[in-house]
């Protein structure tokens, strides 16, 4: 199986999938049916018959849910949902509920207090989506904040986090990808450089943090906050989960939740140091996790906060040896709708990107458009999100458009070479942020207990209003030669006055409505 190019053809498979899924909610036979319809153009394009087209969907899922990376987060989401359901029975969730109610006791301090724990889990994005989620559904669900909210805010404080944070899991990639380009001295120049132009970031962590403080909710996630707050309809998906924290005896306590979550963060970093190197090489930590195999880390971290709670647990008797290992199998089997999603998601953007050539053929069509320079980094930064709402991936995202970004700004200032790169960064992770292919929104609507269509259709307006922002402040940036200042403060006012106009239209809407 060899890559082909089939021009605009290869954007029908991730067009189909999204398109079918934001039509029918149902994201898993709209996957399949993007699958196929990659594998019927490859087919068609290399003369293949009618059982290489069948056999060839599979072969890509195959290889790509196969590779060490992609296994491993599998294994993490068991391990997590294993872990959660044991602390759930063990009555540490019911506990830490009670005891969170006491010490936060408004729904506005309970989405900054997730909000701020999303920020301070800045070391990967996966663990991120799903320890959040598992530590602050309890407080959430007593508040009736909607699981989409808390979707949101796990997601939004994922990838834009660690994208401008220097001791993450993407601050290698990203480092060494710039770095390759020439224009840098080292990798963490080339990281710093664009922290100050990169938009999405900043303005989406200004933006969780500001509907975390105020009310201006707008468009479908008003609607959704309005049912949990009147109906205590949470939008919730996990009532497994939650029926066996309510059959839970209130014999745990709350260190039966912190310790064992506390004990996957600190296994998990600790991991992730011995991973790269630490031990075995002259580095710093920072150099250590920025080498690390984060995947492998957490696969480890997980596994050893689960041996943990059985140490907690088991002596103790809140959880008999069979009860534990029968929980296992329960919070395993929770998991399973994320193990399907994300492997199709992962499979259709194998597709496209190693076999049917989307970047290849977005990229040369911004090297044919010959831009005025000050319109590049504005551009740059929609057609980014473009190919990586498409493929599902922000790191391939900006491995494929980096290089090509270069090429067309040779002849630019090197201001304005650094905005274009950031403005490359930012637009990757938008369109993976929005993307309902993505693992990082799946993951999110995974950790929050949330419908995944539902996360997917309450997010993209949010995330659509900070994209104006930044496409508004990227123009001022390539024509002010790339001035920060004028950059950031015209993305902040744009994006605030658009927040309030969109918060009236929504109060004059559910004000007619109910």
């Amino acid at each position: 199986m060899e890559p082909i190019d089939v021009g605009i053809y290869s954007l029908l498979p991730p067009l189909i999938a999204i398109t079918l899924a934001l039509i029918t909610k149902e994201v898993i036979s709209s996957l399949m049916l993007g699958i196929l319809s990659g594998g019927v153009i490859y087919c068609a394009f290399t003369g293949a018959g009618f059982m290489d087209m069948v056999a060839f969907p599979f072969e890509v899922m195959a290889k790509t849910v196969g590779t060490p990376d992609k296994f491993n987060i599998i294994l993490f989401l068991a391990l997590l949902g294993a872990l959660v359901c044991v602390v759930t029975k063990a009555g540490g969730s019911q506990a830490y509920g009670a005891w969170a109610t006491q010490k936060i006791r408004s729904k506005r301090s309970a989405e900054l207090a997730t909000s701020f724990l999303g920020v301070l889990i800045f070391i990967d994005d996966y663990f991120n989506c799903l320890t959040v989620g598992t530590v602050m559904k309890p407080v959430t669900d007593k508040y009736h904040i909607s699981r989409a909210k808390l979707a949101y805010i796990i997601d939004t404080t994922a990838a834009p986090v660690c994208i401008i944070a220097p001791v993450s899991s993407w601050a290698a990639a990203v480092g060494s990808t710039l770095f390759e380009t020439g224009s840098f001295n080292n990798e963490l120049s080339a990281f710093f450089a664009t922290i100050p132009f990169n938009m999405y970031a900043i303005l989406s962590i200004l933006m969780v943090l500001t509907l975390s403080f105020t009310d201006l909710e707008f468009g479908p996630m008003a609607d959704a906050e309005w049912k949990a707050e009147t109906q205590g309809d949470l939008g919730a998906i996990d009532q497994k989960v939650s029926q066996a924290d309510k059959a839970a005896l209130p014999k745990g306590t709350v260190w039966d939740l912190i310790i064992p979550i506390g004990g996957l963060i600190i296994f998990t970093i600790l991991a992730m140091i011995y991973n790269g190197g630490y031990w075995t090489k002259p580095m710093t930590i920072q150099e250590a996790i920025g080498n690390c195999n984060s995947s492998a880390a957490l696969v480890l971290g997980g596994f050893m906060a689960l041996i943990l709670a059985f140490i907690m647990f088991v002596p103790r008797k809140l959880l008999s040896f069979k009860d534990f290992m029968s929980n296992i199998a329960t919070g395993i089997n929770t998991m399973v709708p994320a193990y399907i999603i994300l492997t199709l998601a992962w499979t259709i953007g194998t597709l496209c990107q190693s076999y049917l050539g989307t970047g290849k053929f977005i990229g040369m069509l911004v090297e044919q458009s010959h831009l005025p320079v000050e319109l590049i980094p504005a551009i740059v930064f929609l057609v980014s999100a473009g190919l990586s709402f498409s493929i599902g991936t922000a790191w391939g995202t900006f491995g494929i458009f980096i290089p090509i970004v270069v090429f067309i700004c040779q002849a630019a200032p090197s201001e304005i070479m650094t905005v274009t790169l950031a403005a490359t960064l930012a637009g990757s992770v938008f369109g993976d942020h929005c993307s309902p292919i993505s693992d990082t929104t799946i993951l999110s609507s995974s950790g929050a207990g949330c419908n995944h269509m539902q996360h997917v259709a309450t997010q993209i307006p949010y995330a659509t209003v900070v994209a104006i922002s930044c496409f508004i402040s990227y123009i001022v940036a390539g024509v002010t030669g790339g001035s920060a200042p004028l950059t950031l403060f015209t993305g902040i006012a744009v994006l605030y006055l658009l927040l309030f106009i969109l918060h009236k239209r929504a109060k004059r809407r559910q004000a007619k409505a109910y």
